[in-house]
């Protein structure tokens, strides 16, 4: 039996979980950030919180014997998968990082970061619908102008939204019907999210694209080179089937 670690938090960290659920080949363990703090359980064992950086991942990673790590972390989770990368060299583990296409082809504002997004809303007021996470929320502090609808998994802290911000706490995946409606209840002209890629909130582009609301899209930070990946976890499976009868420690 292989040891495997999973680095979660997707939906292909779920989807994974679930087809390794039973499989004799592995012991797997899946590690969530602690960044959400319902996150939904995976049908295998499961940890919750950090490492500890680099050269606490790479001790967890040793001191359990893992033979793999599969680094399924969201495509914006920049930090993580470095210290993923550095840490499976250091333990001598091999890494697969999952990444799913990005979203592409859409009449949107592309910007680098969030700075540039709270810039792109412009100098007029505007009710604007943010569904970027809890934890970006500070760039658009900036603009107090604007009317922000704040969307996400947990609700945030009051102190860090934006002045006057309506919360909303949603899981997705979500449907287009409800994406429309919603984008309707709240009369909102302009939507800011992060390019996760994905079908789970796509659907917010197609509504979005509906009802006339303008898109400010956040590009992903460029990905790591050098490293393994693959776009879903389907992929991930063949690359876990390869592995099965390699021993690191041979």
């Amino acid at each position: 039996m292989r040891k495997l670690l999973i680095l979660g938090g997707t939906t292909e960290a779920s989807a994974l979980a679930a087809a390794l659920t039973g499989d004799a080949g592995f012991d797997t363990l899946v590690s969530f950030a602690g960044t959400t703090r319902t996150p939904r359980a995976p049908p295998v064992a499961y940890r919750v919180g950090g490492f500890g950086g680099v050269q606490g991942l790479a001790d967890f990673l040793r001191g359990g014997g893992f033979d793999l790590l599969i680094d399924a972390t969201h495509p914006f989770a920049a930090r993580m998968k470095r210290n993923a990368a550095e840490a499976a060299r250091v333990a001598g583990v091999p890494l697969l990082g999952i990444l799913r296409p990005a979203w592409s082809g859409g009449d949107w504002t592309r910007v680098s970061d969030m700075a540039g997004a709270a810039e792109a809303l412009g100098p007029a007021p505007r009710r604007v619908l943010l569904t970027i996470g809890q934890k970006d929320l500070a760039a658009f502090k900036a603009a107090p102008w604007h009317s922000y609808v704040v969307r996400s998994v947990d609700l945030p802290e009051p102190a860090s939204m934006p002045p006057d911000a309506v919360a909303i706490s949603a899981r997705g995946p979500f449907t287009l019907d409800a994406e429309r409606a919603l984008l309707k209840r709240i009369g909102v002209s302009a939507l800011v999210t992060k390019n996760s890629g994905g079908s789970a909130t796509f659907a917010k582009l197609e509504a979005a694209a509906e009802v006339g609301v303008a898109v400010v899209m956040v590009d992903r930070p460029q990905p790591m080179l050098g490293i393994e990946t693959v776009a879903d976890a389907e992929a991930a499976l063949r690359w876990l089937d390869r592995h099965a009868a390699t021993d690191r420690r041979v």
